[in-house]
């Protein structure tokens, strides 16, 4: 992504439910979209959106892993590490820190890229 969102974006997000039980469940754990839906009792569309919208704003990203019959399913991770929210001479100001990628995150995008 390059610039940062908006803190009326960010507000917005983590003014939602949903967004924030995605968040919090896949910062312990990467979870599939179906894991997420059951851990946040929502549906997978509702899910689905929510996910969309986060990873708009690298705030969760996304891994390929392997089932044991050979497809193919993603699982999310969250990048949000912390989120602060500055007021100085009359204008707000918001700050992202992002957690950084593993070695087999940085691995995986390497490889997605050469795709």
């Amino acid at each position: 992504m390059s610039e940062e969102p908006g803190i009326e974006t960010v507000a917005e997000l983590l003014d939602d439910e949903y967004a924030r039980e995605i968040l919090a469940a896949t910062s312990t754990e990467p979870m599939s979209a179906e894991e997420l839906a059951d851990a946040c009792d929502a549906s997978p569309p509702t899910v689905y959106r929510r996910l969309e919208r986060l990873r708009e704003q690298d705030l969760v990203v996304a891994q390929q892993q392997l089932d044991p019959q050979g497809h193919h399913y993603d699982v999310f991770r969250a990048q949000l590490s912390r989120v602060t929210v500055d007021l100085a001479d009359g204008e707000y100001s918001i700050d992202i820190e992002r957690r950084e990628p593993d070695a087999a995150d940085r691995f995986t995008e390497l490889f997605e890229g050469l795709k």
